[in-house]
């Protein structure tokens, strides 16, 4: 003879399944059913998870009040951006800073390219990029670090 606990609701592990099996558009209306707001993602796991966290914590209780605290006294010491605190600036990579005039070389599939620094740019080939990056995408096709294509940058450069 099994006891039945005085709330109806299925356990919440039959929910958790349910919500694991959900398609997006179910998971949505669910968050906003939970949260009272919209989603910040639409990405399917982050939404199980939310929804997941949410259905227990309304269940079983959410954080005390000292894990609480403990979160804000935290995200003040860390700073976190967009929790309150004064985001940190993030490091800038050094520029190349190379004078004007200087020329770079460079073997590419049997013939010798050359780029020329402007005062708005490079030159290669007679046509003009105003990145190094722009130049090296011309050259190959693709999408590719100008300071890492000439040399300058990665492990061409300690060569």
């Amino acid at each position: 003879m099994s006891i039945k606990s005085k709330s109806q609701s299925p356990p919440i592990e039959e929910v958790i399944l349910e919500l694991q099996g959900m398609a997006v558009p179910e998971l949505v209306a669910r968050y906003q059913a939970l949260h009272g707001k919209p989603p910040r993602s639409k990405n399917r796991t982050w939404l199980w998870r939310r929804c997941a966290w949410r259905e227990q914590a309304n269940r079983f209780g959410g954080l005390s009040a000292i894990a609480r605290k403990r979160i804000e006294e935290l995200q003040a010491e860390l700073q976190l951006p967009g929790l309150g605190g004064t985001p940190t600036p993030r490091a800038k990579r050094p520029s190349l800073a190379l004078p004007v005039g200087t020329r770079l070389e460079r073997e590419w599939r049997g013939r010798t390219v050359v780029a020329v620094h402007l005062a708005d740019g490079w030159e290669v080939d007679g046509m003009r990029y105003r990145s190094l990056s722009g130049a090296a995408k011309a050259i190959c096709g693709s999408h590719v670090s100008g300071p890492k294509f000439f040399g300058l940058r990665g492990k061409e450069a300690a060569r």
